[in-house]
């Protein structure tokens, strides 16, 4: 099956016994159980089943499948946010200690998780993962992962996520790929050597900007060091499922982290449409790009560019389009502000991958925790505004820009 035609196919939707069409919403906190033997069943991985949706639920696992067959993974765990997917996905594998290599270019609120990593003896080393000699510098003995987004957040830099991947097995380390700005849509992370891969679902999987959730999905082919992984030596005998066995059976279930079904519910919608949708947020964007280009003043960045650094390996790596995401510098901050004040469609959202056109100032925002070096190294800058394209009509938003810059000229 295509894209879409997967999306809405590859697994089974609805209710069989009433004829649904739509997954029914499991809205219930626990399940029983025919016997106090399949209880226990249960509880000893022995026999499949609910218990309680802290662990897992019924609608809940029809998302995780879809996720699945979406990043072409063979399990995922969904999660109250995306912040609580990177996390459980990385605390499930490094210990107290240990060390992350990852990406300089990531988005704020990830470079805010790993510092606080640091108060559990976890410490993170950040480098631009585009420079082989650079990670290759960073890993010693202590390292356990690596870690980077498919396209930065809000740097848009591209990871060639093969040569990464190959570089991190080289040392016998797991390579976990953000895929929330690119989504599957434009690449599987998986299908290129990535391990893990990590989706913040309020995004484009949602679609709609109506609920908080996150998922984790695993390739099952990174074969665990013992030694270097003793956590997963009990989980050995789940096979290519040892890592979500592992998660399931203990940090997720006992933190908490759970997704709700209403939410899940959401999300299964949501992403029945991603392929449409990121089809016409793609071609906003780039015909965004091409019309900003041409204002003066005005510095875009977009790895649909020819001269954008990351284009090549855009092209290469990217099938479906450049993404919907798209940067511009506009001489400073105060002109930034006025800049988006005046706009009237953007709405200014700390979000991004929803049916809207939204806008935010980064620096003073998502980024607002990070040191200066920290900014410089993820492209975040005082007059920098990042926009998200949405399914508009290309033509009114380039008259709603035009208007909105002119009133800056009229000054």
């Amino acid at each position: 099956m295509r894209f879409n035609t997967a999306l809405l196919h590859s697994k089974k939707m609805g209710d069989e016994h009433t004829g649904a069409t739509l997954t029914p919403v499991c809205q219930s906190s626990a399940f029983y159980q025919s016997s106090a033997e399949q209880h226990e069943k249960l509880f000893h991985n022995k026999a499949n089943g609910y218990s309680y949706t802290r662990i897992n639920n019924p609608t809940i696992a029809a998302f995780e499948e879809r996720m699945s067959a979406l990043e072409g993974g063979i399990a995922s765990i969904a999660c109250s946010s995306g912040m609580a997917a990177i996390t459980n996905a990385l605390l499930n594998i490094v210990n107290a200690g240990q060390e992350i290599v990852a990406s300089t270019s990531l988005y704020g609120g990830s470079i805010d998780v790993f510092h606080d990593f640091e108060a559990f003896g976890i410490k993170t080393v950040f480098v631009d993962v585009s420079d082989a000699q650079a990670v290759e510098a960073a890993i010693t003995d202590r390292t356990r992962v690596i870690f980077a987004e498919t396209i930065g957040n809000p740097k848009l830099d591209v990871v060639d996520i093969e040569a990464l991947a190959q570089l991190a097995h080289r040392h016998g380390l797991p390579l976990v790929m953000d895929n929330t700005v690119a989504t599957a849509y434009l690449v599987q992370p998986l299908a290129l050597g990535a391990d893990i891969v990590v989706n913040s679902t309020s995004k484009y999987i949602n679609g709609s900007s109506n609920s908080i959730s996150g998922v984790l999905t695993d390739s099952g082919r990174f074969k665990w060091d013992k030694e270097r992984y003793p956590g997963m030596a009990e989980y050995a005998r789940f096979g290519k499922f040892a890592y979500t066995a592992k998660l399931r059976n203990g940090l997720f279930r006992n933190t908490g982290a759970c997704m709700a079904p209403q939410t899940a519910f959401y999300n299964l919608i949501g992403m029945e449409t991603l392929g449409i949708r990121m089809e016409r947020i793609c071609a906003n964007a780039l015909a965004l790009v091409q019309f900003l280009e041409k204002q003066p003043g005005i510095t875009v960045n977009y790895p649909g560019l020819e001269h954008s650094r990351w284009h090549a390996i855009a092209d290469k790596q990217l099938e479906r389009g450049y993404g919907g995401i798209l940067t511009i510098r506009v001489g400073s901050k105060e002109r930034a502000f006025a800049l988006m004040n005046a706009l009237t469609i953007p709405k200014i959202v700390s979000n991004i991958g929803d049916t809207k056109t939204l806008i935010i100032h980064p620096e003073s925002t998502l980024n607002a925790h990070s040191t200066e070096e920290e900014k410089a190294d993820a492209g975040v800058y005082d007059d920098l505004i990042r926009i998200s394209a949405g399914i508009e009509d290309i033509e009114d938003l380039i008259e709603d820009f035009t208007q909105a810059l002119q009133s800056l000229d009229a000054e």
